[in-house]
């Protein structure tokens, strides 16, 4: 297909932008960066998080967890062995399936990285805060602790600031001090496990069985499931993408990249799933001023804030108490050092939005230590926004699981995609049983967002669908997808009736503002949704039909995401992942669990086998390829020496 002027000249310089950026990474650096990320605030927080929701069978929901992202991780392995770059996991849908997928999943990676700084910056608040209850830091709203203004935000953004420092100078220095606090982050939550076994209750055990509402899972087998995107687990193990998205500052990225990921997944999920067996013996009940077998009530209990230091205290212990302030000190720790990481995460987000032209190119801009600064300082101020809306751990870690899982769900698609259209590339890591291990990636994702439940998934869907415009007032634009200025005008008009008809559903549905989505909403289920659904395809339609007719290959390669999420949708709001609690125990549901989520996976599958289809080789992705056979022949060709 013939490709618009400007976009060749982007392509040009596709593969030369990673030049800018210093090799200085080894195998050990990548393994300690996601290591240092997956290990943060989660396991702080999600050991009472999941048990309030799934009792005791939240050990089950770490495992599945644990697995389900491995599975995930595993189909990243041949990509980003094949071509490791940085900002990798919003660059690779851009090769497989256009510019317009690229900027829908890219965004929405984006919205989930540049909050991870402000909700590890928000654990270190609410962790000392809790500490320290007069200090003013913290404030409880409906149960849930929160940071107050002006002290707990400015504590924040205090934090925030330091994140940008350790980063702006060099990934050298970023690299070498995370290297020796991750030993620090490894040591400290394995001694936690071991000394909460010191503590343990051996009736919190034994009065356990495996059914009723006392039993190991009370609130039923659909709470496992829904824990694990909702309470922090999935938020726990989303560490493990930091390996790819540094890959392009490896030095031996195709060995390196894939091996540090999965490992350091397998470290991770041993340490939590350690730490929420013995939490779950350790729980003393009288001293979080709950009803013995009521984990819901944990959930708003004064525990809520720093779990882990209140079990060791309620011991009565003395040297545990000692370990209980080496604990305070460590909330200060894990959290901070996965702060600064995942401000460079998103930091080459940005960085990789631009080098696919979706940002300008200052996004791209290396300071005098070869760090895209520009990227830093965007992410750095745009993260600490979030504060504002969401100031607590519990209300921002749901929103961020789900957008990040969607993401995840190309994965799957473009290592199947990338076989079909860049066959001869060569794949230092090739997965084996490609068309099963694929296809279960896929599916982790997938159900991964499915679980996160309805009033999760509105909120995600209406951040990922205000960022629709944006793509047509800078890379459309840019990239010369309008053949005249007529079009070019129109496609703005309709870009800003688009986001003014979202405005308006977004408020009458109950998100924006309201944040109360769902059964007290303004409208019922069926007037948001459709007036959502005719909005997005309102947007599409106008966009392929101004669009030049090369430009329109990618926007209808982009099609089966709408499909999925608008499919998933219903279901998710009349499933037991409904609006009303996840899993929904304030009514009966009208598709009871598992069947609920057995239609979720049958959605899935249509919706990998239109993704699948939907890829094409894309002009950076034939470049690639292009630039890859001419090497191989000109090898072929020279002397021998």
């Amino acid at each position: 297909m013939a490709v618009p002027e400007s976009h060749v000249a982007g392509t040009a310089e596709f593969e030369a932008a990673d030049n800018n950026l210093v090799k200085t990474l080894n195998f050990n650096h990548l393994l300690f960066l996601s290591v240092t990320a997956l290990i943060g605030s989660g396991w702080l927080f999600a050991a009472l998080a999941s048990s309030s929701v799934a009792g005791p069978a939240a050990i089950i929901a770490w495992l599945v967890g644990g697995v389900l992202v491995i599975l995930i991780a595993f189909t990243y392995m041949e990509p980003a062995g094949m071509l490791p770059r940085s900002g990798a996991i919003v660059r690779y849908p851009a090769l497989t399936h256009g510019a317009y997928t690229g900027w829908i999943l890219g965004w929405a990676y984006w919205l989930s990285a540049i909050t991870v700084p402000a909700i590890e910056a928000e654990a270190v608040v609410t962790y000392v805060g809790g500490q320290f209850p007069t200090s003013g830091i913290n404030t409880v709203s409906n149960g849930v602790t929160e940071m107050a203004w002006p002290k707990g935000i400015l504590f924040g953004l205090g934090l925030m600031v330091i994140f940008f420092i350790l980063n702006f100078f060099g990934i050298r220095l970023l690299a070498e001090v995370n290297r020796w606090l991750t030993w620090w982050k490894i040591i400290i939550p394995a001694l936690t496990a071991v000394f909460l076994f010191t503590i343990v209750k051996s009736t919190n055990y034994s009065s356990l069985s495996f059914h009723g509402s006392s039993g190991f899972s009370p609130y039923g087998t659909a709470a496992i499931f829904g824990a694990i995107s909702s309470t922090g687990i999935l938020f726990a193990f989303l560490g493990f993408r930091q390996a790819l998205d540094y890959a392009g500052e490896a030095k031996k990225p195709q060995a390196h990249v894939p091996l540090a990921t999965v490992l350091s997944v397998l470290i991770a999920m041993v340490i939590y799933i350690a730490i929420q067996i013995a939490f779950t013996g350790a729980v003393n009940w009288s001293a979080a001023g709950v009803h013995p077998g009521d984990w819901a009530g944990l959930g708003t209990s004064t525990w809520s804030a720093a779990p882990l230091v209140d079990a060791f205290k309620a011991a009565g212990v003395g040297w545990l108490g000692t370990w209980a302030t080496i604990l305070v000190i460590d909330a200060g720790i894990s959290p901070s050092a996965t702060g600064w990481v995942y401000l460079g995460t998103s930091a080459r987000t940005n960085y990789g939005l631009s080098v696919h032209g979706n940002l300008p190119k200052s996004f791209q801009q290396p300071n005098k230590w070869h760090i895209p600064w520009v990227s830093l300082i965007v992410a750095t101020i745009i993260g600490a926004l979030f504060f504002f809306p969401a100031p607590s751990w519990y209300k921002l870690v749901g929103f961020i699981s789900a957008a990040t899982a969607l993401t995840y769900i190309m994965g799957g698609v473009g290592t199947v995609v990338m076989r079909r259209h860049a066959g001869s590339l060569h794949r230092p890591v090739r997965l084996p049983a490609m068309w099963i291990l694929a296809p279960l990636g896929y599916l982790a994702a997938w159900m991964l967002v499915y679980w996160s439940g309805y009033a999760t998934l509105v909120q995600v869907y209406g951040a990922v669908f205000i960022g629709l415009p944006i793509f047509v007032w800078y890379y459309a634009r840019v990239n010369g997808w309008f053949d005249t200025a007529g079009k070019m005008w129109a496609a703005q008009i309709m870009s800003l009736v688009y986001l003014a008809a979202w405005v308006y559903i977004q408020y009458e549905g109950g998100w924006l503002l309201r944040l109360s989505p769902g059964a007290n909403a303004p409208w019922g289920f069926w007037t948001y949704y459709v007036a959502q659904l005719l909005d997005v395809v309102f947007f599409f339609a106008g966009l392929w039909l101004l669009s030049r007719a090369d430009a329109r290959r990618h926007v209808v390669s982009a099609v089966w995401i709408i499909i999925g999420m608008f499919g998933l949708l219903p279901l998710s709001y009349y499933g037991v992942y409904g609006p009303d609690g996840v899993p929904s125990q304030l009514k009966a549901p009208a598709v009871l669990f598992p069947w609920d989520s057995l239609l979720a996976l049958a959605i899935g599958v249509v919706v990998f086998g239109l993704a699948v289809i939907s890829g094409f080789r894309t002009p950076e992705l034939g470049q690639i390829v292009e630039a890859s056979e001419r090497g191989a022949a000109s090898a072929a060709q020279a002397p021998a020496s």
